[in-house]
């Protein structure tokens, strides 16, 4: 039976952009279907800002990171628009885990200095410390919608298919090679075949393939970060991220630890990680949980002066986690799955997709750590909501 095309991805996000890019710039045929319209905000693609934040100690995130620190500039480059913006970046609250890091990023070619408490009030006086900083030098700020828009655009000029508001309602591995995905369009329902199908369609992967491959628990939450008004717009802001104990009293509950960053024009984003409610993507409720904004507030009177806790906007989106926090990057016959990318996985866009482009088309292996039959002993996702009191 002959394929309608060689190479189907489901999931028009940035992974799924990513890897319909890497596809068709090595010469494939490639067509990307995307359930929302262009710019939808109802996954985790979109937004201004996302975190570049190198601070990472295990060997298979940072040989991401080396990559990913190349494409994003490549990448900006091909499309002709800066994707990552070099702020820096700041993580204080755990000393021997920074220190760890500081360990091994210069060996990865990242600068990162280890600060006093006062050097870094002096260099950063729009936040609060009272343990040593972690500083990285490299670190920044993805514009995430720019960077969805950017791939789609030099997949599509690489000889992609892009089609939105295509929505994949079922999967049927007919064989070793050819894939069948019932599609929903505005026209009606049709079926695609394709070789090799590429899943990285976020919050609602889990659901779609269903009992086609067997994968670790993926945990949607709904998540609620705000912009913060800045107080004073002259001061240098680089990206950050604050380990707070949830048993230590500061005048607030802790819900996880804290990242943030500057969004021009937005003010100061800052979020609690992986805080909201476990959620079915297909029944959204999109509910603030008003608890967690005002201990948001708490954390910013408390920890950053340079904005106003009193005056923010709380943006929506989702996350989709395995237990351990790692990512599943990996090949089931002619499917291939990139998921549970949620909290810290847009730095490492442009690593991810290539990496996915190359084990859809056999040129590389899973690693192991990211295979979805790896045994999960360490559910730090679970562990980190049960200590902070959440369900």
């Amino acid at each position: 039976m002959n394929a309608d095309t060689e190479y189907l991805v489901i999931g028009g996000g940035a992974m799924g952009s990513a890897t319909a890019y890497f596809l068709a710039a090595a010469g494939r045929e490639v067509v990307l279907l995307e359930r929302f319209e262009p710019g939808h905000v109802q996954g985790a693609s979109h937004g201004s800002t996302r975190n570049f934040n190198p601070a990472y100690d295990h060997l298979d995130y940072v040989r991401l990171l080396q990559r990913s620190h190349l494409l994003w500039d490549e990448v900006s480059q091909r499309a002709g628009v800066e994707l990552l913006r070099r702020t820096g970046l700041v993580n204080h609250g755990d000393v021997p885990g920074q220190r760890a890091i500081h360990q091994v990023l210069p060996r990865a070619g990242f600068t990162s200095e280890l600060l006093g408490i006062d050097e870094a009030q002096q260099r950063f006086a729009g936040m609060r410390f009272e343990t040593e900083a972690l500083f990285i030098k490299e670190g920044g700020q993805i514009n995430a919608d720019k960077a969805v828009a950017a791939f789609q655009q030099i997949a599509a000029a690489r000889g992609a298919q892009v089609i939105h508001e295509a929505r994949a309602l079922s999967i049927d591995v007919l064989d070793e090679n050819l894939v069948s995905v019932l599609v929903r369009q505005s026209s009606g329902e049709r079926t695609i075949t394709a070789r090799h199908l590429v899943v990285a369609a976020g919050a609602w992967t889990q659901r779609l393939l269903g009992h086609a491959v067997a994968l670790p628990k993926i945990h949607v939450t709904e998540e609620h970060p705000v912009h913060f008004a800045l107080k004073n717009e002259v001061a240098f802001w680089p990206g950050f991220n604050h380990t707070l104990d949830p048993a230590r009293d500061i005048g607030s509950k802790v819900f996880a630890p804290v990242y943030g960053m500057h969004t021009p024009g937005e003010g100061i984003k800052v979020g609690w990680h992986g805080s909201g409610n476990i959620i079915d993507p297909e029944h959204r409720p999109h509910r603030v949980i008003q608890e967690q904004i005002a201990a948001l507030q708490d954390y910013a009177a408390r920890w950053l002066p340079g904005v106003d806790s009193e005056s923010f906007e709380p943006v929506s989106c989702t996350y989709a986690n395995t237990e351990d926090e790692h990512f599943i990057l990996d090949r089931f016959g002619p499917v291939t799955v990139g998921a549970g990318f949620s909290g810290h996985g847009f730095k490492f866009v442009p690593a991810i997709g290539e990496h996915l482009a190359q084990l859809a088309s056999g040129k590389t292996g899973a690693i192991p750590a990211f295979s979805a039959s790896r045994i999960i002993d360490n559910p730090v996702f679970l562990n980190r909501r049960a200590e902070a009191g959440l369900e």
